[in-house]
């Protein structure tokens, strides 16, 4: 009974949500950084690194806000780790990459400091300036391999991601939608924040429980 009233719990647990506001629009947005979350929200899982947010904006009265995409920024706190929005078909499109990771000898891994992006036709994000090295022995070594062509047409995430994406438009009324993004590594809520760029002062939201 105990365990049955701890899952119902966790299940119904709601997403950690950060707010801010500025003399146009008021934006809030939740947070999901796990992977049995964002399950239970898309109803799929996404590959590890992975983070979703549902976004609502909410013009102040009188304003218009003009929504792109491309106007938000997802940052890491614990190692700088910068993103910007992933296209639903660079998520779960034919021309999305598997990742894997094999084992090597002891070495010190460097972490790039260039800001993340997601190539124009589809894939796993790569970060400008090269996504770091080693020093000494290769840790680890990370290749990828392309997926079957025409997967965009048999895999029915594609279209969930499609549907449920922030849509780009001018707005005077309330607007929500999803925002993909990848950060290599696990990260919790607390560790990123969303930056809003498309109009002055540029906001910020932070998720803490």
């Amino acid at each position: 009974m105990l365990a049955l009233c701890t899952a119902g719990w966790g299940a119904d647990k709601k997403p950690v949500e950060g707010k801010a506001s500025n003399d146009a629009v008021e934006i809030t947005a939740s947070a999901y950084t796990d992977k049995q979350a964002i399950k239970q929200l898309l109803g799929s899982e996404l590959d590890e690194g992975m983070v979703v947010l549902q976004v609502q904006l909410a013009p102040k009265a009188g304003a218009k806000v003009n929504v792109l995409r491309d106007d938000f920024l997802l940052r890491s706190n614990k190692d700088g780790q910068r993103c910007g929005p992933m296209a639903p078909s660079q998520v779960a499109g034919s021309g999305a990459l598997v990742i894997s990771s094999t084992g090597g000898g002891p070495g010190l891994a460097t972490q790039g400091n260039g800001p993340v992006w997601g190539p124009p036709t589809g894939g796993r994000p790569r970060r400008l300036g090269g996504d770091g090295g080693a020093l000494g022995n290769q840790g680890s070594a990370t290749q990828a391999t392309a997926s079957p062509a025409g997967r965009s047409k048999e895999n029915p995430l594609l279209e969930v991601l499609t549907e449920r994406v922030l849509p780009e438009k001018e707005i005077t009324e309330r607007l929500s939608g999803l925002l993909y993004f990848f950060l290599e590594g696990k990260h919790k809520p607390k560790d990123v924040e969303l930056l809003y760029r498309g109009s002055a002062p540029q906001l910020v939201l932070r998720f803490k429980d």
